[in-house]
């Protein structure tokens, strides 16, 4: 499965043509999935452009994505960064009016077990994100419900192309069994498109977007999400092909 993230907690400072508001993600989104994206995950903002848990916020973004691409599941982050306490974050879940197929919690967040809980009521799966360089996994894998989440989210904070497949098969290493749940294995900046190729490889579900990285594997800008997604799909449809394989 390959999930497109379109915007991320990046601002406009990091790069100007990056989807904002909820006609621009819509867009976004509808060029990403013609490309071959298969599921969304995506960053509600403000006024300001910065990221919102507000209940308005969330269901403006949602609403907005799912008209334009009808059949595909829609998620949002639930990020510590958008609401730093962690009973308050969870209040801003509950209160959501608009409910998102799927919402990320990041497992090395204070509160993750809270904002988790309160999506778990309102019925909302989870995707668990798992960051390399913390104690994500081992938090992750000892809360009771960890065997309920949709999905754990690999995060690969390693942005050294050199090392973050390397720190990737630590990551996965740690996460062992994963309670059972399915692995969605991604990178970031520099380390975005190794991991995404060990993905690949590894016939794992991962990501791109410009939450993740602003360039090609060719190393030019990405003009938007949809360009990315299709550098992806070739990568992954060439690694799944017999003949590659084989070889």
């Amino acid at each position: 499965m390959l999930q497109v993230c379109p915007n991320g907690p990046r601002t406009r400072s990091d790069a100007a043509h990056l989807p904002l508001d909820p006609h621009e993600l819509a867009a976004a989104v509808r060029g990403a999935v013609i490309a071959g994206a298969e599921d969304v995950h995506l960053h509600p903002k403000d006024a300001s452009g910065a990221d919102s848990l507000e209940p308005d916020a969330v269901a403006e973004a949602v609403t907005a994505v799912r008209a334009a691409v009808p059949g595909i599941r829609v998620g949002v982050t639930t990020g510590a960064w958008a609401a730093p306490d962690p009973r308050a974050r969870a209040e801003l879940v509950r209160a959501w009016k608009v409910l998102p197929d799927h919402a990320s919690v990041n497992w090395h967040e204070d509160g993750a077990e809270l904002v988790a809980d309160a999506l778990l009521d309102l019925g909302v799966e989870i995707e668990a994100g798992v960051f390399s360089g913390t104690d994500a996994a081992r938090r992750f894998l000892a809360w009771p419900s960890a065997h309920c989440v949709l999905r754990v989210l690999a995060e690969v904070t390693d942005t050294d192309p050199d090392t973050a497949p390397r720190t990737a098969a630590a990551l996965l290493e740690e996460l062992g069994a994963a309670r059972g749940r399915p692995v969605l294995l991604h990178g970031e900046d520099g380390g975005a498109w190794p991991v995404l190729r060990m993905a690949a490889a590894l016939g794992l579900d991962t990501r791109i977007g410009l939450e993740d990285c602003l360039l090609l594997p060719d190393g030019s800008p990405a003009p938007d999400n949809a360009s990315l997604v299709r550098a992806a799909r070739e990568i992954l449809d060439l690694a799944a092909s017999p003949r590659h394989r084989a070889v």
